[in-house]
């Protein structure tokens, strides 16, 4: 488990950044978790069962292991309707604005297992210039923990995996970014630290981490904690 203490500086060099949303960009989870608590209690399903599954994944996944017998498109527009029509407790999270400013535009994209429609909704509501292109849920067939993902974010920017710094709060999120080959910092927003073990980063959150455009790319400055 990750101590509380933070270690010294480190360096990243990078030339993509690749931010999942939920819990990264910005905060949702009182939403997201009161409306897929609604529509448990309407499908007989356990509520505490699965607000321990969905996080991290795709909804149409999450419904199709906890409900096989229902048409899984019919439900994610259900549960994707509750959570467009519950705004409220939406917050950016620390740092991220002052990030992604000193970040070029076709150097960053977002990665989320939330639909396209909910994404954008999401994101121009907490005050972002929301990406041209970004991978959603619509934009892959399997989705985090596999590596399509990420994989695709990363072909989005026209680099190799492995010149992309991932950002994930999820364990679900950490393994797909792992498995595609990025660099993946995770933050311990959501996730204690045993669950995110194959991050080459733990942070707090995103405050104080500094960018700087290089010819051939980025440079990330942050202080992660020790493990």
């Amino acid at each position: 488990m990750a101590s509380s203490l933070a270690s010294s500086p480190v360096l990243v060099r990078c030339k993509g950044i690749l931010f999942d949303m939920d819990g990264i960009l910005i905060s949702s989870l009182a939403s997201v978790e009161r409306s897929w608590t609604k529509w448990a209690n309407m499908r007989g399903v356990d509520p505490a069962y699965a607000l321990g599954l969905i996080h991290g994944r795709r909804a149409i996944e999450s419904v199709a292991m906890l409900r096989p017998d229902l048409d899984p498109e019919k439900e994610l527009m259900l549960i994707e309707d509750f959570e467009l029509a519950d705004g409220q407790g939406i917050t950016v999270l620390p740092g991220v604005k002052e990030l992604i400013a000193t970040i070029p535009p076709d150097r960053w994209t977002v990665v989320t297992s939330a639909t396209e429609r909910l994404a954008r909704l999401r994101l121009a509501a907490s005050g972002f210039k929301v990406p041209e292109r970004m991978v959603t849920a619509e934009t892959v067939n399997e989705g985090k923990p596999n590596p399509a993902p990420y994989l695709a974010g990363a072909a989005l920017l026209a680099f190799a995996p492995e010149e992309c710094v991932v950002f994930e709060d999820s364990a679900s999120g950490v393994a797909a970014g792992c498995a595609a080959g990025c660099i993946v910092v995770a933050t311990t927003f959501s996730h204690e630290a045993e669950h995110l073990e194959c991050a080459n980063y733990l942070v707090r959150d995103l405050s104080g981490m500094k960018a700087s455009v290089l010819p051939d790319g980025l440079t990330l400055r942050f202080t992660p904690l020790e493990r």
